[in-house]
């Protein structure tokens, strides 16, 4: 039986597109469930040009219910993978999925982390600080904001010059070249 994924999404969803490519042909894993709270994301069409269900859902939905971890559990979902997702994650759906979600962020943590730190600001930050390199971090998700234990980061050069659309590229490059990678490395690790 395949691994099942559910991604979450707040946004365009390129990473969450790259995920769908990586594993479309698997015979071992599947994307099965996208979720997102915003039902203006670009992520959900992705989903749909690959026949991948969707759902929306609104804040009162996924913090004061359990009708996120109800889906997650009758879509049989063995891992959540969080591709530009913007909440923190719920106490009852980090209980259900104990080191099972994972997250990518657009920086090297521990710097340029936590609340409110995220897409632009995020290089906005790196830009102004000065930084030699930048990078990508992906993370196991716990009740705390870029938290979790590291499971791969990845660097590039900041050229003297560069500005944020140079290194929002740079990153994005790491991003989808990594992310399908490290997902696959850590699914083959757990038992379905």
């Amino acid at each position: 039986m395949k691994k099942r994924i559910a991604i979450l999404a707040s946004g365009s969803g390129t990473n969450a597109q790259k995920l769908i490519e990586h594993f479309s042909e698997s015979a071992e894993i599947e994307i099965a469930l996208v979720l997102s709270n915003n039902p203006d994301a670009f992520v959900l069409q992705r989903a749909d040009n690959y026949e991948i269900p969707t759902h929306i859902f609104t804040k009162e939905e996924f913090y004061n219910s359990e009708e996120i971890v109800g889906l997650l559990k009758k879509m049989d979902i063995d891992f959540i993978v969080l591709a530009g997702f913007l909440w923190l994650i719920p106490k009852n759906i980090l209980a259900a999925y104990p080191n099972r979600i994972i997250n990518i962020h657009p920086a090297i943590l521990p710097k340029f982390g936590g609340k409110g730190m995220y897409g632009d600001k995020v290089h906005n930050a790196v830009l102004a600080s000065g930084e030699t390199e930048g990078g990508i971090t992906i993370h196991f998700v716990n009740e705390h904001y870029d938290d979790g234990e590291y499971i791969y980061q990845g660097r590039y050069k900041i050229e003297k010059g560069d500005n944020l659309e140079m290194i929002k590229f740079k990153g994005q490059q790491l991003e989808h070249q990594h992310f399908p990678r490290i997902v696959e490395s850590v699914l083959k690790k757990i038992k379905k």
